[in-house]
C-alpha cells in the first residue's frame, strides 16, 4: 500500500475517533436536553494538511463544551480530503457536503480548487471560510488570513527602517504579487532600485540559475516571497551559490518562517528577518497543542511532534481560529433568528436552490471580533482582515529572536535598537570572520598590480592600504577579499537629499564591511560610520610646479654678507685708517730721520700721513703688502688686530662666496595659502570635486579659506575627479592643487617638477572605515596601535612612499635653499676684538707721548707744544726738540733729548746696514731760540 493510501486509511480512523467522541458528546447533551440540534460544517483538506484537519476537528469540539454549551444547538464536523490542485475532485466533494446541508464550507488549501469552490459557494449563498494567502475573495467567502495588500505595508516599513536604497525581490509565482506591489511601486531611478526576479522559471525546483543572477548583481538586500514549503530549498541552494553569508540580508514574508528548521543558517552571520502571526508562548496555543499532542488523533496521524507551539503554522492556527467565528457568528444568530431559519438544506449543486441565511451568518463574521490564536480578529468593510498584530523576528546565533511588533495603526516599532537588530549575530570577534573590504586606486594606498599574467581576487591589488589590512588580518585572525571602488568617490554628504555616495554608502548599504584608502575621518563622516583610530596624520597642503632659479644679479658678488656687515666694514677700515694715522703722528717712534747720514737731524718724518694709512689699511684688507712697516707698540698693536680682523672676514667672505656662486636662488611666486587666495587671478587652483578637502574650504570660518572656496566654486572646472587629474594640470597649467600632504610626499619622490608649498592648512588623520556600531571597532583600533608602537607603520611608509613604483627618484635632487648671507650675528665678535684692540692701542699710543715728553721737557707749554703739532693732522716732518746748554761743558755732549729722539732711527738704520751715524749738535738750525712746526718735518730749536 502506498504512503498516501495508508495515510488516508489513518486519517479516516482519526474521524471514526472524533466522530464517536462527538457521539458521546451528543449523548451527553441529549441527557440535559432533547431537542439538541446538529449543525454540519464541511472542511476540504488537500495535500499534507492533518495539522489544519486536526485543528479543524479539535475547534469544532472546544466551540461544542464552551460557546455553544448552552444552546440547543451544537457543531458536526464533516471533513473530506481532497487531491491538491484537482478542480473536479473539489467540485465532487464539495456538492457531496451540500448534500449533507452543511452550514458553511472550510478550505481547500489549494489555490486552484479554492477558486473553483469559491465561486460554487458564491453561487448557492453557502459561507465560504478561507485560511489561505488570497488577494482576491470576496462575497461569501471570509478569508481570516491578513490581507495581501495590508502586508505589503509591513515589507515597505521594514525596508524604510533597514533604509534599503537598492534591493531585489525573489518572487515564487504570480500570487505572490499583490503582498509585494507596494515595494514594487518604490522603484525611482534616483532614489530606490528595485530588482524583481521570479525564483521557478519552469526549472523543477532548482533555483541555482536565478540565486547565481542574484550574487553576480551584488545586490546584498533580498525580499523573498515563497510559499513555507519551497523555502528550506530555496534557503539551502541559496547557501550553495553563496548568498548567505555575513554581508547578506533577507526579508522573508511568509508568515510561517518560524516552522521551518534554520539551524544550519543561524550561525552564518545572515541577518533574515521574518513576521509571525502567532505568539508561541500566549497560552491558549500552548493549550490546545498540550491537548493534541496528548490526544489519540495526534498519534494515529503519526504526528510525531503533535502542535508544537514554536512550530505551528499559521493556516493551522487559522483553521481553529476560523471555526470559533463561525460558532460566534452561529450564537449571535441564534438569539435573532427563528429556529426553522437556521436549519441548513440539502443543496444540490445541479439546481438554482439557494441557502438564505448563509449571507446573514457571514455578515455575522464580518461584525464579530475575537481573540483566538492568532490574537484580535476583526474585519473592515470590504471583509479583509486589515487590523492584526504581527511579531518582528530575526534569526540570531540562538535561533528566532523577537526584536520589534507591527500592527496596523502605529506601524513598526522595534523593541531594540535597529543598530542592535542589525548587528545581532556580531558578537565583535573577528576570528575566522571574512570581511568585504572595500577599496579605491589610490597610489599608494591602493593599486593594481603590474603583472604579464591576469591576477584575480586579492592578488589583484597592492599598496599601503592593503599591506596594512594583510598585517591587521596576521594580528587578529580574519579573513579578507577587496572589492574595488569604481567610480572612486570616497564619499560625501548631499546637504539638499541628505543622501551619501561613494564608499560610505557602500558602507550603508552592506555591500562592504571595511573601507580603506586616503579616506579622511571628518565629522559628516563619522555621522554616519565608525572609523578606526587614525593610522596616518596629516593635514591640507599646496603641489605645485617647482620655483624658478633667479638669475644672478650683476652684483652678487656682494651676496655673501648683508648690507649691515658692508657698512660695519667700511665703518671699521676708516677707524683703522685713522688710529693708524693719529697713533702714527702721537707715537715719537713713527717720527724718522729722513736723512740717515745726519747724526743728528734738524727735521723728522712720519710715515703714517693719512692716505699711507689708508694704503696701508686697505692693502691688509686685500691681503695685498704696502712697504709701510709700523715701528711703534700703539700702531704695531693696531696693525696686529687690523691683519686679525681681516683674516676672519675674508676667510668668511671667501667660503659664503663660493656658496653663493655655486648655487642659484630660486624664486616662487607663492609660499603660503595667502598668497596662493591672494593670486587667484594669475594662477588658478583647485581640489578634488566632492572630497574631504574640498569640505574643509566649504566649512571654514577663516576668511582666507572662505574666499578660496568662493573661487573654486565660481570656477568648478578647476575641480578635478581625482588626484592623478590634479597633478597632470599643475605639470601643464599655471595651477596649483590642494590635497593632503601624505599624497603630496608620495608625488614629490616620484615627480621632480613639482613641490610643496608652504605648510598644513589643518590637522587630520586616515582611518579605517565601518559601519556604525560595528562590533569589531575597538579590536582594530587597538591592532591599529600595535602596529604603530611596532614601528610596522613607520616601515609600510617608508616602503610605499621612498623605495616601491619609482620612489626616491628626486632624493638626490639639489635642495632648494641657497646658502644665507652672513649677518652681524655671525661676524659681530670680530668686529668687537677690533674695537677692543684699537682702543687699547690708541690707550698705549697716548701712554707713550705722556712719557716721552715728560722725559724730555719739564714744562707744561712743551707737551701743549706737541699736542698742538699732533692735532693739526698734516704734515709728516716736524723739527727735532733739545735744551740749550747753560755752560761750557753742554757744547761738548749730546744733549740727551735729541739722542732720545734719534736713538730709534738709529737703530733702524744700523740694522739696514746702514751703519751711517746722525750728525752732531752743531749742524743743527736755530732760529731765534723758537719751535717752527711746519708740515711733515719738525725743526731743531734752540731755547733761551
Amino acid at each position: 500500500m502506498s504512503t498516501i493510501g495508508r495515510r488516508r486509511w489513518k486519517v479516516l480512523f482519526a474521524l471514526l475517533l472524533i466522530t464517536q467522541l462527538a457521539a458521546v458528546t451528543g449523548y451527553h447533551h441529549g441527557d440535559l436536553d432533547e431537542t439538541v440540534e446538529h449543525i454540519k460544517i464541511g472542511g476540504l483538506f488537500d495535500g499534507a494538511t492533518e495539522d489544519v484537519e486536526l485543528a479543524f476537528q479539535y475547534a469544532v469540539e472546544a466551540v461544542n463544551n464552551e460557546k455553544l454549551s448552552y444552546s440547543n444547538y451544537q457543531l458536526e464536523a464533516q471533513a473530506v480530503q481532497v487531491k491538491y490542485g484537482d478542480q473536479f475532485d473539489a467540485s465532487k466533494k464539495l456538492c457531496r457536503l451540500l448534500k449533507t446541508g452543511v452550514a458553511g464550507i472550510f478550505g481547500p488549501s489549494s489555490p486552484k480548487s479554492a477558486l473553483h469552490v469559491q465561486s460554487v459557494c458564491d453561487e448557492k449563498e453557502m459561507p465560504h471560510i478561507e485560511t489561505r494567502w488570497d488577494a482576491y475573495t470576496k462575497l461569501p467567502t471570509l478569508n481570516l488570513h491578513p490581507h495581501p495588500h495590508i502586508m505589503g505595508r509591513v515589507f515597505l516599513d521594514l525596508v524604510v527602517a533597514f533604509e534599503w536604497k537598492s534591493f531585489t525581490v525573489l518572487y515564487e509565482s504570480g500570487p505572490w504579487l499583490p503582498g509585494i506591489a507596494d515595494l514594487l511601486k518604490m522603484y525611482d531611478p534616483k532614489g530606490y532600485t528595485v530588482t524583481v526576479r521570479q525564483l521557478d522559471l519552469g526549472l523543477n525546483g532548482n533555483y541555482r540559475a536565478v540565486l547565481r543572477r542574484v550574487k553576480l548583481s551584488e545586490d546584498k538586500r533580498i525580499i523573498l516571497a515563497c510559499s513555507i514549503d519551497s523555502m528550506p530549498e530555496v534557503l539551502r541552494q541559496a547557501q550553495q551559490v553563496g548568498l548567505l553569508t555575513d554581508h547578506h540580508q533577507i526579508i522573508v514574508t511568509s508568515l510561517d518562517l518560524h516552522t521551518i528548521d534554520l539551524e544550519p543558517y543561524q550561525y552564518s552571520g545572515t541577518n533574515i528577518t521574518g513576521v509571525r502571526l502567532i505568539d508561541p508562548e500566549e497560552g491558549k496555543i500552548r493549550q490546545v497543542a498540550d491537548f493534541l499532542n496528548a490526544s489519540q488523533i495526534a498519534k494515529t496521524l503519526e504526528l510525531q511532534d503533535g502542535l508544537n507551539p514554536a512550530k505551528m503554522r499559521v493556516e493551522t492556527a487559522l483553521m481553529y481560529d476560523a471555526v470559533l467565528l463561525f460558532a460566534e457568528a452561529l450564537k449571535h444568530l441564534i438569539g435573532s433568528e427563528p429556529a426553522h431559519l437556521l436549519e441548513p438544506i440539502a443543496l444540490r449543486c445541479d439546481d438554482t436552490a439557494t441557502w438564505k441565511n448563509g449571507y446573514s451568518v457571514i455578515n455575522y463574521m464580518k461584525s464579530s471580533t475575537i481573540h483566538g490564536l492568532t490574537r484580535s480578529i476583526r474585519f473592515d468593510h470590504q471583509g479583509h482582515r486589515s487590523d492584526f498584530l504581527l511579531d518582528i523576528i530575526e534569526l540570531g546565533p540562538a535561533g528566532l529572536e523577537k526584536v520589534g511588533v507591527w500592527n496596523s495603526t502605529e506601524g513598526l516599532n522595534f523593541t531594540r535598537k535597529k543598530e542592535q537588530t542589525l548587528l545581532a549575530f556580531d558578537d565583535g570577534t573577528l576570528q575566522n570572520r571574512t570581511f568585504l573590504v572595500l577599496t579605491a586606486i589610490s597610489p599608494p594606498y591602493g593599486m593594481l598590480k603590474d603583472s604579464p599574467v591576469k591576477l584575480t581576487g586579492n592578488e589583484r591589488f597592492e599598496g599601503f592600504g592593503i599591506d596594512l589590512i594583510h598585517e591587521l588580518s596576521l594580528m587578529l585572525g580574519f579573513n579578507y577579499t577587496f572589492i574595488l571602488q569604481e567610480d572612486g568617490v570616497y564619499g560625501s554628504l548631499n546637504r539638499d537629499t541628505k543622501k551619501w555616495n561613494g564608499m560610505v554608502l557602500e558602507l550603508l548599504e552592506w555591500r562592504a564591511d571595511l573601507a580603506i584608502t586616503d579616506l579622511t575621518i571628518t565629522s559628516d563622516r563619522e555621522s554616519a560610520v565608525d572609523f578606526t583610530m587614525p593610522f596616518m596624520n596629516l593635514g591640507i597642503s599646496i603641489l605645485y610646479r617647482k620655483p624658478t632659479k633667479e638669475p644672478p644679479s650683476l652684483f652678487s658678488f656682494m651676496s655673501p654678507f648683508s648690507k649691515q656687515v658692508w657698512l660695519y666694514l667700511g665703518g671699521a677700515y676708516m677707524m683703522v685708517s685713522m688710529s693708524l694715522f693719529i697713533l702714527g703722528r702721537i707715537s715719537p717712534k713713527e717720527w724718522d730721520n729722513p736723512y740717515p747720514c745726519i747724526e743728528e737731524p734738524e727735521e723728522l718724518e712720519n710715515q703714517f700721513s693719512f692716505s699711507n694709512s689708508m694704503w696701508f689699511t686697505i692693502g691688509a684688507l686685500l691681503q695685498q703688502g704696502s712697504e709701510i712697516a709700523p715701528k711703534a707698540p700703539a700702531t704695531r698693536a693696531v696693525a696686529s688686530i687690523w691683519w686679525f680682523f681681516t683674516l676672519i672676514m675674508v676667510s668668511s667672505y671667501t667660503a659664503n662666496l663660493a656658496a653663493f656662486l655655486t648655487v642659484e636662488q630660486v624664486v616662487s611666486p607663492i609660499s603660503n595659502a595667502e598668497d596662493l587666495a591672494a593670486a587667484g587671478g594669475t594662477i588658478k587652483y583647485g581640489a578634488k570635486r566632492d572630497g574631504s578637502t574640498i569640505s574643509f574650504f566649504k566649512d571654514a570660518e577663516y576668511g582666507t579659506y572662505a574666499k578660496m572656496y568662493q573661487y573654486m566654486m565660481a570656477n568648478q572646472e578647476l575641480l578635478t575627479s581625482s588626484n592623478p587629474e590634479g597633478l597632470q594640470r599643475v605639470k601643464t597649467e599655471n595651477y596649483a592643487f590642494l590635497m593632503e600632504s601624505t599624497s603630496i610626499e608620495y608625488i614629490v619622490e616620484r615627480e621632480c617638477d613639482v613641490t610643496q608649498i608652504g605648510g598644513l592648512l589643518d590637522d587630520k588623520g586616515y582611518g579605517i572605515a565601518m559601519r556604525k556600531n560595528s562590533p569589531y571597532r575597538s579590536a582594530l583600533s587597538e591592532a591599529v596601535l600595535r602596529l604603530q608602537e611596532q614601528g610596522v607603520l613607520t616601515s609600510l611608509k617608508r616602503k610605499w612612499w621612498k623605495e616601491k613604483r619609482g620612489g626616491g627618484a628626486c632624493s638626490q635632487s639639489t635642495s632648494d635653499d641657497g646658502a644665507e648671507e652672513l649677518d652681524m650675528d655671525n661676524v659681530g665678535g670680530v668686529f668687537f676684538v677690533l674695537f677692543v684692540g684699537c682702543s687699547f692701542a690708541s690707550l698705549f699710543g697716548c701712554c707713550e707721548l705722556f712719557f716721552v715728553i715728560a722725559h724730555r721737557a719739564r714744562r707744561h707749554k712743551e707737551l701743549m707744544a706737541e699736542l698742538r703739532f699732533v692735532a693739526k693732522c698734516h704734515g709728516n716732518t716736524k723739527p727735532v726738540r733739545h735744551r740749550k746748554s747753560s755752560s761750557a761743558s753742554g757744547e761738548n755732549s749730546l744733549e740727551l733729548d735729541v739722542e732720545d729722539s734719534t736713538s730709534s732711527s738709529k737703530q733702524d738704520i744700523s740694522g739696514n746696514g746702514m751703519g751711517d751715524r746722525l750728525p752732531t749738535g752743531n749742524q743743527r738750525r736755530q732760529n731765534g731760540g723758537k719751535l717752527a712746526l711746519n708740515g711733515n718735518t719738525r725743526k731743531m730749536l734752540s731755547e733761551d
